[in-house]
């Protein structure tokens, strides 16, 4: 695995770099600004960048949005892990709206970090229960369309009427943060099945991962307002 650390403190970057390197991740690079990540991105072509957000003349967002912009962030691409000290709502949306594939606060374990590493590079999305239930109550105030299957609804010009009322569940469970073994638990089907489900649903709404699935689920209304993150007890 080839990763980039883009944060504009050197003893920060350090401490990533000998964490990951310590569980055999190879740091091909690293970078003080969002310029620079952009163009280590561009040169190495790691799997996964750790991106700090407020960084000089280019910050962590806009960075993200250039490096994903030219089809980076496409199968096989890199994946932007947003690593930030600032637990705010803004940064939450903005990162993942801009394409990050992860939001983790610079208090992780560096175990917690590796982990996330190796999650986000397997294709998954890093969204922790309390991003989440941010991101939900962000979107409370809106009016949400509540579509459904049969429905037609668009947002973002993707037709989820192309969705399977089966499809159009397992996306709403995605978006409460829920993994995959925890949505075969509550709809008593095989992880394999809801793997199965998630790929068809990601690849009918031309989604690249999870992430993006979630902020679309929020912007729909499929996830309601009273929902909670913490399980899906609670919808």
């Amino acid at each position: 695995m080839r990763v980039v650390i883009a944060d504009d403190q050197a003893l920060v970057r350090g401490g990533f770099r000998l964490i990951l390197r310590e569980a055999g991740i190879d740091v091909v690079a690293e970078a003080a600004d969002g310029a620079e990540a952009v163009a280590a991105v561009a040169e190495y072509r790691p799997d996964v960048a750790l991106m700090d957000i407020r960084m000089p003349e280019v910050d962590g967002i806009e960075a993200t949005r250039r490096i994903l912009a030219d089809g980076s962030g496409g199968p096989g691409g890199v994946r932007i892990i947003i690593l930030t000290t600032f637990d705010l709502d803004e940064y939450v949306y903005e990162a993942l709206a801009a394409g990050a594939s992860g939001f983790l606060l610079k208090d992780v374990s560096p175990e917690q970090l590796v982990a996330s590493v190796q999650l986000v590079r397997a294709g998954d999305a890093l969204l922790a229960p309390s991003i989440t239930r941010r991101l939900v109550h962000r979107y409370a105030a809106r009016p949400g369309t509540a579509p459904t299957a049969g429905g037609g609804a668009v947002a973002g010009g993707r037709d989820l009427s192309a969705l399977t009322p089966r499809e159009l569940e397992v996306l709403g469970l995605v978006a409460r943060g829920l993994s995959n073994a925890e949505i075969a638990a509550w709809l008593t089907l095989s992880e394999a099945t809801v793997k199965t489900h998630v790929a068809r649903l990601l690849a009918k709404l031309e989604l690249r991962d999870r992430v993006q699935a979630v902020v679309l689920a929020y912007e729909t209304g499929i996830v309601q307002p009273d929902a909670r993150a913490s399980g899906p007890s609670a919808p």
